[in-house]
């Protein structure tokens, strides 16, 4: 039996713990940095036992650098992550774990609304990215797939030539891999396509990752693109339309919000169409089976 303290040894789990000693199979790359900043605000504080108190200083902390509630509850989750890998190894005592675990997370009062663009915005948006050169061609196809898919910033630069096919007679992007390890698959609009393809024919991509880096002599190199490269290219086309503060995110956002309007259209259209054809066949049509299932309709 160890003849030291708890205290003692919580002090000295925190000091040798690791992400190469622990090997998570299933640690995220985010909250890989949010223990990094754990690390860095641990080592910077006196050399304290790793336990709830610590946690809850820890808390405090990051409520003071005015981070939202959805920031601060992620590198919780990352501490308590890291005092359950502790126990399970053997550096840390289970009573200290299970206090780091009763640590509550900070309540979220309402959501933010976030930033998207309009139609005519989003139009003005690809007539600026579009220009001469193979970056230009690239840009384009890259702010055609955030407006027309809803991409995700590390979805677009993993995304890979085989995953886009046909489906029911329409392009789309199958079995895509996103947040979470959910797979979906997503529809893509003809001229989200003739862009693709576009730069496809000029870049000579057949197989592998769909965007490549484009050197300062107009040539594609490399085997792929980082998500710093999609933040690069929305921000430099966001700033030819002088629109400040524009993310990636925010185009998803403008996705969302276009499908949202064409689906509440479709339903209004579906209501006048279904009144329509009621008023001219009475109750006729009333007895149609089909007339059920348009009344439970929630539009």
């Amino acid at each position: 039996m160890c003849g030291r303290s708890s205290s003692a040894c919580g002090s000295r789990s925190c000091e040798n713990l690791s992400v190469e000693q622990l090997k998570f199979p299933a640690f995220e790359a985010k909250l890989q940095v949010c223990y990094g900043a754990v690390h860095h605000w641990y080592c910077s504080e006196p050399r304290l036992a790793l336990n709830r108190t610590v946690v809850l200083r820890f808390r405090l902390h990051l409520e003071s650098l005015g981070l939202a509630a959805g920031t601060i509850n992620q590198r919780l989750a990352a501490v308590r992550r890291l005092a359950y890998e502790a126990a399970d190894s053997g550096l840390l005592s289970p009573e200290l774990a299970a206090g780091i675990r009763r640590v509550k997370g900070v309540k979220q009062l309402g959501f933010r609304a976030g930033n998207w663009l309009n139609r005519e915005q989003a139009r003005l948006l690809l007539e600026k990215s579009n220009g001469e050169g193979l970056r230009s061609v690239r840009d384009v196809a890259m702010i055609s797939i955030l407006l027309g898919c809803g991409l995700r910033r590390a979805e677009l630069s993993s995304l890979r030539n085989e995953d886009i096919q046909i489906r029911q007679g329409h392009w789309a992007i199958v079995d895509l891999v996103g947040k979470g390890n959910h797979v979906r698959t997503v529809p893509m609009p003809m001229w989200v396509k003739g862009a693709v393809d576009r730069w496809l024919a000029a870049a000579s991509v057949t197989t592998g990752r769909v965007f490549r880096a484009v050197s300062r002599h107009g040539t594609p190199w490399g085997t792929g693109i980082s998500e710093n490269v999609v933040w690069y290219v929305v921000r430099s086309c966001a700033r030819r339309l002088e629109i400040d503060h524009l993310a990636p995110h925010y185009l998803r956002r403008t996705c969302a919000n276009v499908w949202s309007a064409a689906l509440s259209q479709a339903k209004s259209d579906l209501t006048v169409w279904s009144a329509q054809m009621y008023s001219t066949f009475g109750g006729v049509y009333d007895s149609w089976p089909g007339w059920n299932a348009l009344r439970s309709l929630p539009i």
